[in-house]
């Protein structure tokens, strides 16, 4: 009656730590997110980041680029960022603990423009 829920707190270990050796074997991290993984494809753009402590929380900025869909940038965020505790709360937003991730999207000659924010939870 016990081995059930030990198998399925281990299965979900596992599972857990198949993803996370997923992200960090095919994906680098965007500078000053700390584990935030970057989607393979994308390239960030060196110098658009920005980082700062306030007393309520972190606020920082990235900007990465790629030839890729919105479509594609989402599914991978939705399928990494739950293993690393995150939770989708919006079309384009995720929450862990207390910080709020944004992933906003434009196009820039053809190419797909992702600007990732995370921020400290409103209210």
């Amino acid at each position: 009656m016990h081995s059930v829920p030990r198998r399925l707190a281990a299965a979900a270990i596992l599972l857990a730590l198949l993803v996370a050796g997923h992200v960090s074997a095919q994906s680098d991290f965007l500078s000053g997110f700390g584990d935030l993984p970057l989607m393979p494809g994308l390239q960030e753009q060196q110098g658009a980041s920005v980082s700062f402590d306030t007393p309520y929380g972190r606020i920082v900025e990235g900007v990465a680029s790629g030839s890729t869909t919105t479509e594609e940038v989402l599914a991978f965020y939705d399928e990494t960022l739950p293993a690393l505790g995150w939770q989708r709360t919006g079309s384009e937003r995720f929450r862990r603990d207390n910080e709020v991730l944004t992933l906003s999207f434009a196009r820039d000659a053809g190419r797909l423009v992702v600007r990732f924010s995370l921020v400290p939870p409103q209210g």
